[in-house]
């Protein structure tokens, strides 16, 4: 079998992938990566912002239960990533306020995928359509790849150090119901459909050490009974205004604040009665907040009126007395909903569950309903990584010659979120830099 030899082996075309694999280049290592799918890009192409907590102090205080040494690491490498991506001739827009305790800045995602991977092409190797079946081992080093390429014949990939970046497992229904929630197998996919867990694989035969179960998700609330057509859907149908509107289960009760987040919002809908739900705004909510821009300078559209229009479970109710007559085929009880509206309308900020961001009540008709559920970008579940990007080992230490980054880590995020893409680029550049120093076999 035929063996190609390169310094640096990068596992998925991704942000975080191809981030490694151009900094690996810059630093002067040959660098080979190889892609499953026909493509570069994954789930990057699909985003807009690299964003993440702005100050140790917030990152703590949003995300506690996060790796501390991972949380640190984003924060402090952050501005440097963001040097990285202008560096490359890439414009980034102003920094602008997101989910309330951080701070991004659009840039053109198609634009960096594409700058990377001109420069991995001229100066390295790229294979797509290239499946990784296993990683070679000497000891308990890892020294390279097995992989098979578009017309079925394999290749050995001898590398000194091998960068896992697949992007997550979210594609892969068993590995979603085992790690984030048993419901969980049944999501919507927010994400490319190729990201299905190769890398946490690769990394456990290897003995690396993984993150513990039931710490989350990355998604947001999408509307019942409408399938994503095209990526520009996992922007279009997320019900990013239920931050301000009231969510009811399947047993017609609130069971969570809404106004944390949307993002937290699905993460707790998910573990209710068949992870579905009852999203009411009013007349306030409906005209400020589901009209609005989640983000400042972001297209606004109505969502509401899309997911209806697409065939959503919805309906306008004029006033909260209407909200007895919903379908009886939905499983909801309207007039137990309705009391609970009023319930919270005269306790104000000490309704229960709180509604801390926005407790300003919802008493303004006509009432928009709509179910949603909620749907999955990635996992918070993945391999455990040193602030360098080195991959700890299930029996301590780390595994020698193995690096990861993006979506495929774990632990950086426990039950709470600071961004996507922010991880990708800080972890891709830290791997690469610690890869480009290991010593030559």
């Amino acid at each position: 079998m035929q063996t190609i030899t390169t310094d640096v082996l990068v596992i998925g075309a991704g942000m975080a992938g191809l981030t490694a694999a151009t900094r690996a280049l810059a630093s002067g290592g040959s660098v080979v990566v190889v892609e499953k799918a026909p493509a570069v890009g994954g789930s990057t192409l699909f985003a807009g912002y690299a964003w993440t907590a702005p100050e140790h102090a917030v990152m703590d205080r949003v995300n506690p239960d996060g790796d501390p040494e991972l949380r640190r690491a984003l924060v402090d490498g952050f501005p440097a990533g963001l040097e990285w991506i202008s560096g490359l001739g890439v414009e980034l827009g102003p920094a602008v306020p997101i989910l309330r305790y951080g701070v991004g800045h659009s840039f053109d995602t198609a634009r960096y995928v594409e700058t990377c991977r001109r420069r991995v092409a001229a100066d390295g190797l790229l294979l797509t359509s290239t499946e990784p079946l296993a990683l070679r081992t000497s000891g308990a080093a890892v020294t390279g790849a097995t992989v098979r390429l578009p017309d079925g014949t394999e290749r050995e990939i001898a590398a000194t150090a091998t960068i896992i970046a697949t992007g997550g497992f979210q594609a892969d229904p068993e590995l979603a119901a085992r790690y984030i929630h048993p419901n969980a197998a049944a999501m919507p996919l927010r994400s490319n459909p190729v990201s299905s867990g190769g890398g946490l694989r690769l990394a456990e035969a290897a003995g690396a050490e993984t993150g513990t179960p039931g710490t989350g998700f990355y998604g947001h609330l999408v509307p019942t009974g409408v399938d994503f057509r095209d990526p520009a859907d996992f922007v279009a149908l997320s019900l990013y205004y239920s931050e301000h509107a009231l969510l009811f289960d399947l047993e017609s009760r609130r069971f969570t604040d809404e106004t944390l987040g949307d993002h937290l919002t699905a993460m707790r809908l998910l573990e209710r009665p068949e992870a579905r739900g009852l999203l009411i705004a009013d007349e306030r909510v409906y005209r400020e907040h589901t009209l609005g821009s989640y983000v400042a300078g972001a297209v606004a559209m109505d969502r509401f009126d899309l997911a209806l229009r697409r065939g959503g479970r919805g309906g306008i109710a004029a006033d909260l007395d209407e909200l007895a007559m919903l379908p009886a085929e939905w499983g909801y009880d309207g007039a137990a909903i309705a009391e609970q509206i009023r319930a919270v309308n005269a306790a104000g900020a000490a309704a229960a569950p709180g509604r801390l961001h926005d407790p300003a009540p919802l008493d303004r008709g006509p009432y928009y309903v709509l179910e949603t559920r909620p749907a999955l970008t990635f996992p918070f579940h993945g391999i455990r990584i040193t602030p360098e990007g080195r991959v700890r080992a299930a029996a301590g230490g780390t595994v020698p010659g193995l690096f990861a980054a993006g979506s495929d880590i774990g632990g950086l995020y426990a039950d709470a979120y600071t961004g996507g893409l922010a991880p990708a680029l800080v972890f891709g550049l830290a791997a690469a830099d610690a890869a480009t120093a290991v010593p030559a076999a």
